[in-house]
Order: structure tokens, then C-alpha cells, then sequence
């Protein structure tokens, strides 16, 4: 199975995206987040004629939004409330392959978290911590080690020195705080989970997901953030077969501010 997890950042601007990366690619499956629209608006039938036949959606008009697009049947869809919130930013479902095990698939979207890197200070901040912890919690009271779950999406923290762009710059920015680490581990220790990316790249080699809007020659000025990612529970970990980052699709037009991560698993 091939999982994709895109940032895309308005999926009706962005649809001829996903038609080229799933001809490009491949994918079995793509997380999307920030797709930007209602349930009702999204744009099912043209997802559906590129082999996506199976989708599920939590979505709003102009802003947040999740959904996971598969070419598997999908089950027990859940649209997630955290932190006692109905705001679009997490949803699952259990893909069924014909001829494999299924897996729990989930899509999130954490909050940003504004700009003040104190939550003492900023309800912004102390949202998204607050977030996480849900999510962690929830994780931690469903699943057990033995399950077969992947967890994707914009995670909005960049935990490793080697995830940013300036390590020694960006300890102060909110997305790679002690604050925001400290949460993230968290969350990976609720079901042991292992980072996907990291399995295959090794941890000290830079990695980038995001690179702002202001960054005309993004390559060239690499000034980069790994906020998005997927890992897979314990269950799954002996199945990472590849990983990667589709750089590329970062510079195509209209951009999306984020790079789709891809991830292989064997059966």
C-alpha cells in the first residue's frame, strides 16, 4: 500500500495536482488536509474518475478541512471532535484492500498555533497543545500496539534540528519549541509509533515539507520546515519499504505551500 499525505491548500484549486500525482505516483491512498470547501462542494466525481473511488470528507467552506481519498473500500469513517471542537481537522477511516490486512487511516490537520511561542500567553498556542494531548489520548485509549494504524497529516511541529531550515533560529518560533517537541513526543509515545520518513532517511539529513509563500526560489534559499508526516503503529513498522518527499510538486502552479509526503508498505 502507498499513502500520500498532502497540505493542498484548497483541493478544487488544486485538483490537476492530485490527477498528476496519482498518475505520477500512484498512491493507494491520499490524506489530504486544509482541502477548503464543504462536504457538499467536494469535488467528488472528478476524484472518483482518477481511481479514487472510495472518499471520505470533514471539511468547510474557506478553511481547515480533511479527507481521505482511496482506491480501496473504506469502513467505519469517523470525523473526529477534539478538544471539543467540530472544526474539520481530524478524520478516519479503515481501508480494506482486497488482498491485504486493513489498515486504520487517519488524516489530521493540527493547529498552527499563532505567533507568541508561549501558551501562558497565547490561547492560540495553548489550543494546539491541547489538540495534540487529545489525540494523543485518544490514540493511547484505541488502539493497541498490534494494530495496524497510520497516522498523516500536517502536524504542524518539526521536532528534529534537522527539520528546520536554522535549528539555532527557529528554537523560538512556534512549530519547533520545546513546547510543541515535548507535545509531539507525546503523541508518538501513545501508540509507539515510528516516523516513516525517519526510517528511511536518516535523522540527521535535512528534510522539508513547507517553505513559505516569500520564498520565490524555494530550492535555491532551502529555508524549509518538516511539518508534515506519517508514521505507522507498531504493527506496521517491519512494512516500511520507502519514503519520501515530492519536492517538485512545491513549484508547480497554483503551489500549495506544502510537499507531498509518500510512503510505501510492503505486504
Amino acid at each position: 500500500m502507498r499513502i500520500l499525505s498532502w497540505n493542498i491548500n484548497s483541493v478544487r484549486k488544486r485538483l490537476e495536482h492530485v490527477a498528476r500525482i496519482a498518475e505520477a505516483h500512484a498512491p493507494d491512498v491520499i490524506c489530504l488536509q486544509e482541502t477548503k470547501v464543504n462536504d457538499a462542494d467536494f469535488p467528488l466525481a472528478d476524484i472518483a474518475r482518477l481511481g479514487f473511488a472510495h472518499i471520505a470528507t470533514y471539511g468547510f467552506g474557506g478553511y481547515n478541512g480533511v479527507a481521505i481519498l482511496s482506491r480501496h473500500p473504506m469502513r467505519d469513517v469517523v470525523r473526529h471532535t477534539r478538544r471539543l471542537k467540530n472544526d474539520g481537522r481530524h478524520i478516519s477511516a479503515v481501508v480494506a484492500p482486497a488482498n491485504g490486512e486493513a489498515v486504520s487511516v487517519h488524516s489530521l490537520y493540527v493547529p498552527a498555533g499563532g505567533e507568541a511561542p508561549d501558551p501562558r500567553i497565547n490561547d492560540k498556542f495553548a489550543d494546539k497543545l491541547k489538540f495534540i494531548d487529545d489525540t494523543a489520548d485518544y490514540f493511547a485509549g484505541e488502539f493497541g500496539f498490534r494494530d495496524r494504524v497510520v497516522l498523516t497529516g500536517d502536524l504542524n511541529i518539526a521536532p528534529l534540528p534537522s527539520d528546520v531550515w536554522d535549528h539555532h533560529k527557529m528554537q523560538k518560533r512556534i512549530g519547533h519549541t520545546d513546547y510543541d517537541i515535548a507535545a509531539l513526543d507525546r503523541l508518538r509515545r501513545s501508540l509507539n509509533w515510528t516516523d516513516a520518513v525517519r526510517e528511511i532517511i536518516p535523522p540527521d539529513d535535512p528534510v522539508f515539507t513547507w517553505w513559505s509563500y516569500r520564498q520565490s526560489e524555494f530550492k535555491v534559499d532551502s529555508k524549509g520546515w518538516r511539518l508534515d508526516h506519517i508514521w505507522v503503529s507498531p504493527g506496521l513498522k517491519d512494512h516500511i519499504a520507502s519514503a519520501e518527499v515530492l519536492v517538485d510538486v512545491r513549484n508547480w502552479t497554483p503551489p500549495s505551500d506544502h510537499a507531498p509526503v509518500l510512503v510505501g508498505l510492503s505486504s
